[in-house]
């Protein structure tokens, strides 16, 4: 034990003992251990979290418990220290405490006084629908001869498929802007090879066949695999929950189920990673001062004494977030803010323009942001989609506990550690083998032919293991094309020569996590990759086609000939199961049959 830890102890009271406490060597301490455990209300009251009223945990009740209501967060104009930010210090325990840490609960300061707690009855909790989604149309179909470059940033963002299993499980069809077909696609592990090395993060795959549902059509299948990063090389975590605990969050789908789903994340810390919580109703307000993965109990503890009350200052509550997250910045750890929200902001700071400039700039300081939702009737898929695509984070969306397993335990390590940003994607289509195409969703992640090689244009993150995968249908050259040929435009290419015979060319641009400058990966598509019918195409294609055609058909896009139908899709889906432990791709196959015994939506 050094002296200038005695010093901190304030157990030693002279010169004199301290002399002759530092010349008796001693063993060397210990690492405290990981504490953790049910937060029950006695252990809670000892960290400095006491219990809260009866009736938590199930149906919120109706009455309201009103506690001291926090004030109002400092100014904005300058950084705060943890003590403007209303934490208190995390305590240093007097040294003969030290070494019963892992059996005893450390004697904590007083909590910080919570916010209003004041749970809503049916006023504040309208049974109208008010639920808002981004609306876009459907990418257009191209002549190659026109325009034969396609550029996009990559997503792998999974908020549409859960949010679309909610509507479909509760009977009814999603509103067709409530469709992101890439997300549905995104959604499934298609098995690709892993690349080996993480200097080169990503393997390519390809597949062309036929398409399932136009006649005369093609799909080119692209899949890029992410590199599954060791254990021991993830960087420490520095993260700030913010959850929303507005009156808007007080059924079981949402705040408790934010609750349990966070609890999913901590059982996943390590000692080296660094948890602070900020809960925002009204006034933003910190609740957890950064606390390391050791105090597992105590994060725990914390959640659990969040309850719902007060309309939503969720501008402020990110402003918070995001301060908190600079004091702890590390540049060698995933610095990120993880929002759980209906998304539904009506206090302060509500503009998604503005709240998009926010998260921006902070992502260019290195802080990410994802954003988990929650809730039905009120929810903000809009606002969502806005903060995450800019904050350079994941956008899910969580109907069940299941779902939180999924993203938040199985999906970890893709859903934290990135392994590559700004990833984009651009294929140039061959004018002699094709004559039109059009990619399949990702309508809200298009960006212009020079954006790919402008290292300063913004693109999508890809975690570690996780994968991208996009399809292109396209119209071959002689097939008859969806357009008439321009009566002045240029005339149509001559066949390509035997041999050479390329349908497209595949360009992958990519920066590693901290790098400024891109790097790239190519390759030609070409008559290896072609498959003559669907049945002879890997189990993956034929997945990933069944997945897009269930999402082009929830749209009602006219793309998909008219006979084509849910049976068609469901057979599809089901010849290409493949290994399926846990029933993910079952459930799809039920789904498709829902869809189909569903009545249309009138959007």
């Amino acid at each position: 034990m050094s002296v200038r830890k005695m010093l901190h102890s304030a157990s030693v009271t002279s010169l004199a003992a301290l002399t002759t406490l530092a010349a008796v060597p001693t063993a060397p301490q210990a690492r405290p251990a990981i504490r953790d455990g049910v937060p029950t209300p006695a252990a809670c009251e000892a960290l400095g979290f006491p219990a809260q009223p009866a009736g938590y945990g199930g149906a919120l009740p109706r009455q309201a418990y009103r506690a001291a209501p926090m004030p109002a967060p400092p100014p904005m104009s300058s950084p705060r220290s943890v003590e403007e930010l209303r934490i208190p210090p995390l305590p240093v325990p007097p040294v003969q405490k030290r070494a019963d840490q892992a059996e005893a609960p450390m004697a904590m300061p007083p909590a910080p006084p919570r916010p209003a707690v004041v749970l809503p009855g049916p006023s504040l909790h309208p049974s109208m629908d008010t639920e808002r989604y981004p609306g876009v149309q459907a990418n257009p179909i191209k002549r190659v001869a026109e325009e034969p470059v396609s550029t996009f940033s990559v997503d792998v963002d999974t908020a549409s498929y859960a949010n679309v299993r909610r509507f479909l499980n509760n009977g009814a069809r999603p509103p067709s802007d409530a469709v992101r077909v890439e997300e549905l696609v995104n959604y499934f592990d298609y098995g690709y090879a892993l690349p080996a090395d993480r200097a080169a993060p990503f393997r390519p795959y390809v597949a062309v066949t036929p398409s399932p549902w136009a006649k005369d059509r093609q799909i080119v299948h692209i899949g890029l695999q992410g590199y599954d990063l060791p254990r021991a090389s993830e960087p420490p975590l520095n993260l700030v929950f913010l959850v929303d605990t507005s009156g808007s969050m007080w059924s079981e789908d949402r705040l408790p189920l934010a609750i349990k789903s966070l609890n999913l994340l901590v059982d996943q810390l390590r000692p080296q990673d660094r948890v602070a919580i900020v809960a925002y109703a009204g006034s933003a307000g910190a609740v957890l001062a950064p606390t390391d993965g050791r105090s597992k109990l105590k994060v725990r503890c914390a959640l659990g004494a969040l309850r719902a009350g007060g309309s939503t200052a969720g501008g402020e509550g990110l402003k918070l977030a995001y301060d908190l997250a600079k004091q702890n910045f590390d540049p060698k750890a995933v610095n990120r803010v993880i929002l759980m929200t209906d998304g539904d902001f009506n206090v302060g700071v509500a503009d998604p323009a503005k709240l998009k400039d926010l998260v921006a700039a902070k992502r260019k300081e290195g802080t990410y942001l994802s954003v988990y939702g929650f809730g039905r009737g009120n929810y903000n898929d809009a606002m969502m989609q806005t903060l995450a695509q800019n904050g350079n984070g994941t956008a899910a969306y969580i109907d069940t506990l299941n779902e939180a397993r999924k993203l938040l335990r199985d999906d970890f390590a893709s859903s934290l550690f990135p392994i590559a940003d700004d990833v984009k994607v651009q294929v140039e289509f061959n004018p002699a083998t094709v004559s039109e195409y059009r990619l399949i969703g990702y309508e809200t992640r298009m960006l212009q032919r020079e954006d790919f090689n402008n290292d300063q244009v913004d693109a999508g993150e890809v975690g570690s293991r996780a994968s991208v995968t996009a399809l292109y249908e396209i119209t071959p050259a002689g097939a008859r094309g969806s357009s008439d040929r321009l009566r002045y435009g240029p005339a149509e290419p001559a066949a390509a020569p035997a041999g050479a015979r390329e349908l497209a060319y595949l360009k992958i641009r990519y920066k590693l996590p901290g790098g400024a400058t891109s790097k790239l990966i190519e390759r030609p598509i070409g008559a290896r990759d072609v498959y003559p019918t669907v049945q002879a195409a890997p189990e993956a294609t034929r997945w990933a086609l069944a997945v897009a055609a269930f999402g082009q058909m929830l749209k009602a896009d006219p793309r998909v000939d008219a006979g084509y139908g849910w049976n068609d899709v469901a057979a599809l889906a089901q010849g290409a199961r493949g290994d399926d432990p846990f029933g993910v791709r079952a459930e799809f196959v039920q789904l498709v049959r829902a869809a189909g015994e569903a009545e249309p939506r009138a959007d």
